[in-house]
């Protein structure tokens, strides 16, 4: 399997997604009986669209998908 190196732009970007993919995913198993929909912080999908624009993977979800899936294959 070939290994991806990103730049450290890619790296920040593909690290805040990660942790906007956990922030929501804890806000889904949150209770079920809460009665609201899961809330994500602003700041968090803030900073997952400032990295990826300051990386240049904005709208290019295609190359930013493949540097995740390089970066962080599945288990």
């Amino acid at each position: 399997m070939p290994t991806a190196v990103l730049t450290d732009r890619e790296r920040t970007a593909v690290q805040a997604y990660l942790r906007l993919l956990h922030t929501v995913r804890a806000a889904f198993d949150g209770p079920p009986d809460a009665g609201r929909p899961a809330v994500v912080p602003p700041a968090v999908l803030a900073e997952a669209e400032q990295a990826l624009t300051r990386a240049g993977l904005t709208g290019n979800e295609e190359q930013f998908f493949r540097l995740l899936r390089d970066w962080c294959p599945p288990a």
